[in-house]
C-alpha cells in the first residue's frame, strides 16, 4: 500500500514538471507570433539618406543607413555614442564667395589686435610700417587677403566712348586710367565669370557723359541721370546680380564734379552702391560707410612732371614757407588770396602764376603747399604737394581724405579751418622743426600709395582705390 502510494506521487510530481514545460513552450510560441505579426502591420517610414556615425574613444567610423543593414549583427562597442545626421548640401557660389570672406574678415580682425606686421611673403619690401598708417598690420593683412581673393567682373555692355573709356590725361586723369587698368590690366582681380564676381564694375565715365551727351552751359544734368538710368536697367535686366543685392555689391567710379548728381539717376546705386568719387563731400550726400574717395589728379599730358619723378633730398634747401596759385573758384578760394595774395614774401599766394614762374618748381622749394577746395572739395594740389614731399595744408570743409581708412592724415599733413586762414602764416610758424619733419617724412613714406603706374604695381593708387573698395565690400550687409 505504501509503494502504490509513492509512486503516485511520484507520477503526479513528473505530471506536474511536464505541464510547465508545455506552458513555458506555447507562450514563447506565442510571444514571438504576436512581435512577428506587429512588425508586419507597422506602416512603412520614409527612406532618409541619414549617416550613423559610431563614436567611441579613440574610433570614428560611418555606417549608412541607406545600406541594407541587419541591426543584430552590428558590432557595437561598449561606450558607444550614436548621432544621426542629415547629407548637407553642396553650398551655393555665393555661400562659398560669403564664406571666403567671413575667413578674410576673421583674418583681418587677428592682425588687427597683434600689432605686428607678419609677412607673407619672403623679401617683401612693400610691408606698410611707420605712424602715418592706422594698424600697419591690419592695412597689410586685408591687402594681401584681397590679392588672394578679391574679384571683380567688369560690365561689358556699352559702347565707346561713354563706357570703356575715360580721360587719361590732365583734370581728370584717374577717371580713365582706373577704367582702362580694370578692362585691359588687373588680370590678378578680373574675372571673366560673373558668377565667381565679389563685386561688379559699371565701366562709364561721368567725363565722357559731359563731353558728348551734355548741353553746354545749359546746367542741366538730366541727360547724365538717364544715361546712368538706362545702363543700370540693361545690367539689371540681363543679369540677376543687380536684383540680388538691389546694387550694394556694384560700382562706379566718376572724377568729374558732377559724378554725385548722375548717381542719383537711379536711387539703389545712390543708396546702396559702392560710389567711387572725387567729390567726397559729406554735405551732399557722400556716405564714407559705403563710398569710396578717390584722389584727383592732373597730369598734364598724361605725363607726370619729370621735376617731381625726383623731389628734393630731405635736408634740401625750402625757402618758401608756403605756396598756392589758383583761380578764384568756390568760397574758401577767395577768402585765403583776400589775406595772403602778395601781403607776405614767406606765403607765396597767388591767383594766376605769372607766365615767368614755374608752377612745380615753387611746390619744390615750399615747405607747405596750400590745398584750397574749389566748387568741389577735392583738389589736385593734394597729390601734387604729396609728390613734392612738400606738406599739404587741406582747407576744405565736409571733404573725407583719399584712403582714409587706413592712412593717417594728421601724421603727413596739416589741417586747418577754414575760420582760421588769417591766421594762417602764425599757425603754420608755430610747427616745429621736429615736427616739421616727421611731417615730410610721413609725406615720402605715402608717396608710393598715390602713384599712378603703367602696369601698376603693389600698393600704388590704382591696389588702394581697389583695397578702399574691397574694405567696404567685405563689410558690406547683403541680401
Amino acid at each position: 500500500m505504501e509503494s502504490c502510494y509513492r509512486y503516485s506521487v511520484a507520477v503526479f510530481s513528473w505530471l506536474c514538471v511536464f505541464s510547465i514545460l508545455v506552458v513555458f513552450f506555447i507562450s514563447a510560441q506565442f510571444n514571438s507570433f504576436v512581435s512577428f505579426s506587429a512588425s508586419k502591420l507597422e506602416s512603412p517610414e520614409p527612406k532618409l539618406e541619414l549617416q550613423k556615425i559610431v563614436s567611441t574613444p579613440g574610433q570614428i567610423r560611418a555606417v549608412s543607413f541607406s545600406e541594407s543593414t541587419d541591426h543584430q549583427h552590428i558590432n557595437r562597442p561598449r561606450n558607444t555614442t550614436v548621432i544621426f545626421q542629415r547629407k548637407r548640401k553642396k553650398p551655393s557660389r555665393e555661400q562659398v564667395l560669403e564664406q571666403g570672406l567671413a575667413r578674410a574678415r576673421a583674418s583681418i580682425r587677428s592682425a588687427a589686435t597683434a600689432r605686428n606686421v607678419t609677412v607673407t611673403f619672403e623679401n617683401d619690401d612693400d610691408v606698410p610700417v611707420g605712424d602715418v598708417y592706422r594698424n600697419p598690420s591690419a592695412f597689410y593683412d586685408s591687402y594681401v587677403e584681397m590679392e588672394r581673393r578679391f574679384k571683380v567682373y567688369v560690365y561689358t555692355e556699352g559702347e565707346l566712348p561713354i563706357v570703356h573709356d575715360g580721360p587719361c590725361k590732365e583734370i581728370y586723369t584717374i577717371e580713365g586710367r582706373f577704367i582702362h587698368e580694370m578692362e585691359h590690366g588687373a588680370k590678378r582681380f578680373r574675372t571673366n565669370d560673373p558668377g565667381h564676381a565679389h563685386v561688379y564694375f559699371m565701366p562709364f565715365s561721368v567725363t565722357w557723359m559731359v563731353k558728348y551727351i551734355y548741353k553746354p552751359l545749359s546746367y542741366n544734368v538730366s541727360p547724365l541721370k538717364q544715361f546712368v538710368s538706362d545702363y543700370v536697367k540693361v545690367v539689371s535686366t540681363k543679369y540677376p546680380f543687380w536684383n540680388r543685392t538691389h546694387g550694394a555689391d556694384h560700382f562706379m567710379l566718376a572724377c568729374h564734379d558732377w559724378g554725385p548728381h548722375a548717381s542719383q539717376g537711379n536711387s539703389h546705386l545712390y543708396t546702396n552702391s559702392i560710389r567711387v568719387l572725387c567729390n567726397a563731400n559729406t554735405s551732399e550726400g557722400f556716405n564714407p560707410q559705403k563710398d569710396v574717395s578717390l584722389p584727383e589728379i592732373h597730369l598734364n599730358g598724361g605725363f607726370l612732371s619729370p621735376k617731381l619723378l625726383h623731389p628734393p633730398l630731405p635736408n634740401a634747401s625750402r625757402p618758401h614757407l608756403s605756396f598756392f596759385a589758383g583761380g578764384l573758384h568756390g568760397p574758401i578760394r577767395p577768402f585765403l588770396l583776400q589775406h595772403w595774395k602778395g601781403r607776405d614774401d614767406e606765403m607765396q599766394v597767388f591767383e594766376y602764376l605769372p607766365k615767368d614762374k614755374d608752377y612745380y618748381s615753387y611746390m619744390l622749394q615750399s615747405k607747405f603747399c596750400l590745398c584750397p577746395s574749389g566748387y568741389e572739395v577735392a583738389s589736385p594740389r593734394i597729390v601734387e604737394a604729396i609728390y613734392s614731399e612738400c606738406v599739404p595744408v587741406i582747407l576744405s570743409e565736409h571733404y573725407v581724405l583719399p584712403f582714409s581708412d587706413v592712412l593717417r592724415w594728421e601724421a603727413f599733413s596739416v589741417q586747418v579751418e577754414t575760420t582760421v586762414i588769417p591766421r594762417l602764416k602764425e599757425i603754420l610758424l608755430g610747427i616745429p622743426e621736429e615736427k616739421y619733419r616727421k611731417l615730410q617724412e610721413g609725406v615720402r613714406a605715402v608717396r608710393r600709395h598715390f602713384m599712378l603706374n603703367q602696369p601698376s604695381k603693389r600698393f600704388d593708387m590704382f591696389h588702394m582705390i581697389l583695397h578702399s573698395i574691397w574694405l567696404r565690400r567685405i563689410n558690406a550687409r547683403l541680401g
